[in-house]
């Protein structure tokens, strides 16, 4: 368990704190003879076993409460509730490798609460009007949110003896003696848990608090708990190891922290940040910033260095005014969905700020000048509406693809499709909002059945062969050349819906099936993103979620084959190959269900009855909680359960007139419910991106 001592006199002008924690592991003998004892006692205890439980409990040999859809072990532990006898029980290897998954989430898990504690240290007043405190003045390390402690050592040591000060004096390696012979053990003794914390301020106020914990073992003494250590470097061959393992880690995991231009002043991505705020406001701003501002891009703040809020969205705030007012009708939107409170003062606050916004930003137009801005406010406008909001919301508002028409304007404007697409002068940093333009484009291209506005810039990027990336991969986890594709099948969508007829159309879909396949080589095996000692692996994070869009597309395309159903063999086996990947994307509110909601409505909207992938999928909603509801992940949940609810209906009504008709009716097409239908029905615009 990590310990501080509490720290009154604490500088300001310290840039680090990091906490050493230790793990204590003892074995009792008397634990062991009392088990022995009462054996024989136990023999004798006869119990009716359950035979109505949760596989997955039963596999656990644990009492299942057998509550729905989850039972109250698999909720709290994360687990899959299945209650359907799964294809794994059958066979006993698959028991056995099921088993073992299990066992290492179980542990995964319990290590993450226990280094999931927050310490709270002593600041005093912070030095200017926002204030960034790294963690380390040579390095920050923002890769692992969800780090937990090592799961690989299974030793554990007690360091509670008194030291001196900063006087770590080191052991030598130690060494067995066998047969005259020396020999190094095969463990390290030590596993130290280091965490480090970083502490936004803005006007003054302690708004964004950021922390990591990483582990490594080492045969060197560590401090006791809770010791601070200042910035490296140190002297030391300790604090050198862990400088130099902690460096390795930068560079074996991160992709380039530099890659975007986020096209704001220099001086604005600094320490020092500015908003000027009404009084009525600051409320807003501070839940902005706490609440919503670190779930914005979670793929793209594991693996950049913090850059989002510090080089992106904090310098717009302080100098846009309209991107400004967007984020504070968001904030208000996101705390209404979250307290649920429903008061005509907050509604008041979302359109009073949502109107300033749209003001401000039909003046700036009108003016026709300093594009870059208004780009920001009006791309704010449609992707933050993907994070916050419910269903049920019905305050007006202007559609997505409405703001859109005006980014492609200001796109255009810029030339920022240009610039990427420019070969002879390639460029060092990818525009941001180039790569943001292009997620909302090619998605949401797809929500309404047409061609991406930039397509010809996405299929000449996906040709080239020494500048074909536009970020994507870094900003929302898939492989560039991968969204690429996804811009081809709606391009081919939108010449179906024209009349391309259907041997022309197969020709396609049969070329960019063998493109898809080209994607996947040298791919190799999926496995959990997770490194050796249990932190989060941005890179391994990237295969699993580019897999998922893979093949995800790969069912969007089959969807458009003249006379494709979703009950054929080939869809359910995409189906159940997608949720095999899902299942290596981690879950719950840390996770990163919430930046897959295409892929889940694509897998989700061909699934049939009693399919693996909507017991999982509801599995993953009770992970999340209440988070589920919110955003364009809260709506896709709405329109998927519409359409399944349709497609039984449809279902069972052709099944009772085949009944009905006998043999006659075996030519009769079995029933086909599309999303985008449901959509349209519905009067549902969504962005489910």
């Amino acid at each position: 368990m990590s310990t501080r001592p509490p720290n009154h006199h604490g500088d300001i002008t310290k840039t680090s704190s990091v906490n050493m924690t230790t793990t204590t592991t003892t074995k009792t003998k008397a634990a062991a003879k009392a088990g022995t004892n009462a054996a024989p006692k136990q023999k004798t205890q006869m119990h009716r076993r359950s035979r109505t439980g949760c596989y997955t409990c039963r596999l656990r040999r644990k009492k299942c409460d057998e509550g729905s859809p989850m039972c109250t072990a698999c909720k709290h532990l994360g687990l899959c509730c299945e209650y359907k006898r799964p294809m794994w029980w059958s066979n006993n290897d698959l028991r056995r490798k099921h088993k073992d998954d299990i066992k290492m989430i179980i542990k995964r898990k319990k290590l993450s609460e226990k280094s999931s504690h927050t310490i709270q240290t002593s600041i005093n007043t912070p030095p200017g009007l926002s204030h960034s405190l790294p963690t380390s003045a040579t390095f920050s390390d923002p890769l692992d949110r969800n780090r937990s402690a090592s799961i690989d050592s299974h030793f554990g040591f007690d360091f509670n003896s008194p030291h001196s000060g900063q006087d770590f004096t080191p052991f030598a390696t130690p060494q067995i003696n066998v047969n005259g012979e020396f020999i190094f053990p095969p463990f390290s003794p030590y596993e130290i848990d280091m965490k480090t914390e970083r502490q936004i301020f803005i006007n003054d106020v302690p708004a964004l608090r950021e922390s990591t914990v990483s582990t490594f073992s080492t045969y060197q003494t560590p401090p006791p708990p809770g010791t601070i250590v200042p910035s490296f470097p140190l002297e030391g061959e300790w604090t050198e190891q862990v400088f130099s393992e902690r460096r390795e880690s930068l560079t074996e995991e991160t992709f380039n922290a530099n890659f975007f231009d986020f096209a704001c002043d220099p001086a604005m991505a600094s320490s020092q940040v500015a908003v000027e705020l009404d009084e009525g406001d600051q409320k807003l701003f501070d839940h902005f910033v706490q609440h919503v501002l670190p779930t914005i891009f979670p793929i793209l703040e594991s693996n950049q260095h913090g850059s989002i809020s510090s080089e992106l969205i904090l310098p717009s705030l302080a100098n846009n005014k309209g991107y400004l007012h967007c984020c504070l009708s968001i904030a208000a939107q996101h705390f209404k969905s979250t307290t649920g409170i429903q008061s005509e003062e907050i509604d008041n606050d979302i359109m009073r700020h949502r109107y300033a916004t749209i003001t401000w930003l039909c003046e700036a137009l009108n003016r026709d000048e300093n594009h870059q801005p208004i780009l920001d406010a009006t791309l704010g406008l449609i992707f933050f509406q993907c994070i916050v909001g419910r269903p049920e919301d019905t305050l007006p508002d202007i559609p997505w693809h409405q703001h859109f028409q005006a980014v492609v304007s200001l796109v255009q404007k810029l030339d920022l499709a240009g610039l990427v697409s420019d070969l002879a002068k390639p460029l060092a940093h990818t525009p941001f909002n180039m790569t943001l333009t292009s997620w909302i484009d090619i998605l949401g291209a797809t929500m309404l059945g047409g061609s991406p506005m930039f397509a010809h810039t996405y299929r000449n990027k996906h040709l080239s062969v020494n500048n074909h990336s536009l970020g994507l991969r870094e900003l929302m986890g898939c492989e560039d050349r991968v969204m690429y594709l996804i811009s081809e099948i709606a391009c081919l969508e939108s010449l179906k819906n024209q009349g391309m007829d259907d041997i022309t159309l197969c020709q396609h879909v049969r070329g960019l099936g063998d493109e898809i396949s080209n994607t996947e080589l040298n791919e190799g095996t999926l496995v959990e993103p997770y490194n050796a000692n249990g932190t989060l692996s941005p890179k391994q994070l990237s295969k699993n979620i580019t897999a998922a869009f893979r093949l995800a597309a790969r069912i969007y395309l089959c969807s458009l084959v003249p006379g494709f159903h979703p009950a054929q063999p080939s869809c359910m086996g995409l189906v159940e190959k997608l949720t095999a990947v899902l299942q290596l994307i981690p879950s719950g509110f840390n996770g990163y269900d919430r930046s897959l909601t295409w892929v889940y409505l694509i897998g989700g909207s061909v699934s049939v009855s009693g399919s693996s992938f909507r017991n999982f999928f509801e599995n993953r909603i009770a992970q999340l909680g209440d988070a589920a509801n919110s955003g364009s992940f809260g709506r896709m949940i709405v329109l998927l359960r519409e359409i399944w609810v349709q497609y039984e209906a449809a279902l069972a009504a052709y099944e009772a007139s085949k009944a009905a008709a006998g043999t006659s009716s075996s030519q009769q097409q079995e029933p086909y419910v599309k999303w985008r239908d449901v959509m349209q029905v519905k009067g549902w615009d969504y962005l489910l991106i």
